[in-house]
């Protein structure tokens, strides 16, 4: 299932109808205890249906007013209600998805002492080592022991496009219920039934499972503290009005109280937070909680790996430097010789660039009876022996000793090439035929397109990159340059990226990092947000607090986004709830002491028709505004790279000024509707 399809599938009837019964479900007390704001209208609207009976019974005058606003508080509840159930379910609606991958299959185990039996694999245990050969499902997490496959994993990442997994290497994890496509590869099993990463995987984005971060907590603390300090003012009221001589009723008293306390963003809080952690799942990421996602958000410094991450991760032949008197192809044209049975990376680039500047196509070589010469430690030289001609390459010093035995120095044209080549950050490789240099080839590491741009961005969002490698500093400095990268750790040992992030965060800043190697576990499980790739190994992926099914580095980048678009989301609600205040207290308070003292119908700007629909109005209006607001909790308010005083005065603007303003046309549009349509 594609990203696209994935989320359309968020918002099926399904999952609406599902929300629609959860949220009468979450109206259980202990349930929405968790909730104080919600919690206090709760109790709020079970005190006018009790008040309702007894005045039903007793034949009271004002039953009708009193059964809208007794009906419109319980609304209100259930809209809240609705917001976090509708969060919740786009969550199991992702869980669902992972469980169809989570089916049994049988598993090809190696006996102890040779052979093979075949088991369900639910009965693999860690440490078990199992065979999967091309078209058969992989039975559990685990690790290539040996051998090398294409695996198909769109059933957990959504992605068509098939990924190598290799022993030996920090590509080697494996996740039950994909597929093998190509070869046969043998699997240690990491993980018992019930503990598997997709196991995990489906508690996790189930909203349910969601723990409260610190920031939403403080959130919470305050929203009672507001509802506590309005609850207060509410009371003390009916006692200025029994003065006054215009007692009110507990309905409107309630009524009051509701509307003024904070509960947009009580209604939505829960669904923010949720929302925000199923944006990353929706994104292939996993968090392993709330507070991984809201940490993103406030990130100072993020860490990136070279290689694989901001370069290509193999280095390219880009040039040929040929010695005086010596022609560009001559050099290519050995050099080519010299690689053609060199399988690494590095190597077939250089047969690559030959062909391509000069032309020259890979050659068969057995007519001319050639030897090769295989790349050693030792030698750290490679080439080959034919039709008379003695043709090597390797690294500068290896081939200047080589050329040195027959009295031939490297030429010092050939020396400045090797050290400009050093200096721009690349690797020099010398050509030599005949104990005579040829030349040298530039090696450089490739910068991923679009890099430099996105690094800029993260610069706009106030976020420090800096990348580590295990290059040399002049190396490593070049690599940064190129990149835009603010600053480097070169020669980078496991306890020195340790040692920075601690560094980082003894300022007071929040470190960011990726990572997919065993080495790379303790820098993990140190940041803040450690994004651990999916393909990496099992170590990383325990240590890190996110996890990156499409094993693509740069993700961090869009998990910052999500983060700074959680929390400027709740802030933005926050600031319309509280907006919200001003035109309801001119609906309501108007409304109830403009009998006893008419000079306050002065305060009545939007000339609302009766006391009775000025409070049903602003009642109303507040119940339909979460209901409103939820594809915006829901969606997130869209990140705009600004500075932090930019944000405040956008949010001011933008949240503040339309959290005052749209309740005074909400309320004087319902005002309308409800005393045209005789409601009150």
């Amino acid at each position: 299932m594609s990203r696209r399809e994935r989320r359309k599938a968020l918002w099926t009837w399904g999952i609406v109808g599902g929300a629609v019964r959860d949220s009468i479900i979450k109206l259980n007390p202990r349930t929405l205890m968790k909730n104080p704001v919600m919690f206090v209208v709760e109790i709020g609207a079970v005190v006018t249906t009790v008040e309702l009976v007894r005045d039903h019974v007793l034949h009271a005058n004002g039953f009708g007013f009193e059964l809208q606003i007794t009906l419109w508080l319980w609304f209100t509840v259930l809209f809240a209600n609705f917001a976090e159930a509708m969060a919740e379910g786009r969550g199991k609606a992702q869980a669902d998805t992972l469980r169809k991958a989570r089916a049994e299959t049988m598993a090809h185990r190696i006996k102890p002492g040779g052979g093979i039996e075949d088991v369900a694999g639910s009965k693999l245990r860690t440490g078990d080592l199992v065979k999967v050969a091309a078209g058969e499902f992989i039975p559990g997490d685990g690790e290539v022991a040996e051998g090398v496959a294409s695996v198909d994993e769109s059933a957990i990442t959504g992605e068509s496009a098939p990924v190598i997994r290799e022993s030996g290497g920090d590509r080697s994890a494996v996740t039950g219920g994909t597929r093998v496509l190509s070869d046969e590869i043998i699997i240690r099993i990491t993980s018992n039934p019930g503990e598997t990463f997709l196991d995990r995987m489906i508690k996790l984005v189930e909203g349910a499972e969601r723990q409260k971060t610190p920031n939403e907590i403080a959130l919470n603390i305050l929203l009672a503290g507001l509802t506590i300090i309005f609850l207060l003012a509410v009371v003390t009221l009916q006692p200025m009005a029994i003065y006054s001589g215009a007692p009110q009723s507990i309905f409107v008293l309630i009524a009051l109280l509701v509307c003024l306390i904070p509960t947009t963003i009580g209604g939505l809080l829960s669904a923010i937070g949720i929302a925000g952690m199923d944006r990353v799942v929706q994104r292939n990421v996993l968090a392993m909680s709330g507070r991984a996602v809201e940490a993103a958000g406030d990130v100072n410094t993020l860490l990136l790996d070279k290689t694989g991450t901001i370069t290509l991760g193999n280095r390219r032949a880009t040039e040929f430097v040929p010695a005086p008197n010596i022609t560009e192809a001559e050099l290519a044209d050995a050099a080519q010789l010299a690689s053609l049975s060199d399988e690494t990376p590095e190597g077939r680039s250089i047969v690559v660039l030959a062909k391509e500047k000069y032309g020259l196509r890979g050659r068969e070589l057995s007519a001319y009876a050639a030897t090769f010469i295989p790349f050693t430690a030792v030698t750290r030289m490679s080439g080959v022996d034919l039709d008379g001609r003695a043709i090597r390459k390797g690294a500068f010093d290896a081939i200047a000793a080589y050329c040195a035995e027959k009295g031939n120095h490297v030429p010092p044209e050939v020396e400045e090439a090797v050290k400009r080549i050093s200096n721009a950050g690349g690797t020099p490789l010398l050509v030599a035929e005949d104990f005579r240099v040829l030349g040298a080839i530039h090696l450089k590491d490739i910068i991923k397109g679009g890099m430099r741009e996105r690094f800029d961005q993260l610069r706009a969002m106030g976020i420090r990159t800096v990348m580590i490698t295990g290059d040399n500093p002049l190396t490593a400095a070049a690599i940064a340059r190129e990149a835009g990268l603010d600053d480097f750790l070169a020669q980078a040992k496991p306890e020195d990226k340790l040692a920075l992030i601690r560094q980082e965060q003894a300022k007071g800043k929040l470190v960011a990092m990726t990572g997919d190697g065993t080495n790379d576990a303790p820098a993990l499980a140190q940041a803040d947000v450690g994004l651990a790739m999916n393909a990496g190994t099992q170590a990383a992926k325990e240590a890190g607090n996110m996890v990156d099914l499409d094993s693509n580095p740069t993700k961090l980048i869009e998990v910052v986004e999500i983060g700074k678009q959680l929390l400027i989301t709740r802030g933005a609600l926050t600031t319309f709830s509280v907006a919200n205040d001003v035109a309801k207290y001119f609906a309501i308070i108007p409304a109830m002491f403009a009998g006893a003292f008419p000079q306050l119908n002065l305060l009545n700007v939007m000339r609302l028709k009766t006391p009775e629909s000025a409070i049903l109005s602003a009642v109303i209006f507040n119940a339909l505004i979460i209901i409103a607001l939820v594809p915006l909790a829901l969606r997130g308010v869209r990140y705009r790279p600004l500075g932090a005083s930019a944000l405040l005065r956008w949010n001011l603007l933008i949240y503040g000024l339309g959290g005052i303003i749209a309740p005074f046309i909400g309320i004087k549009l319902i005002d309308l509707i409800v005393t045209h349509i005789g409601l009150a």
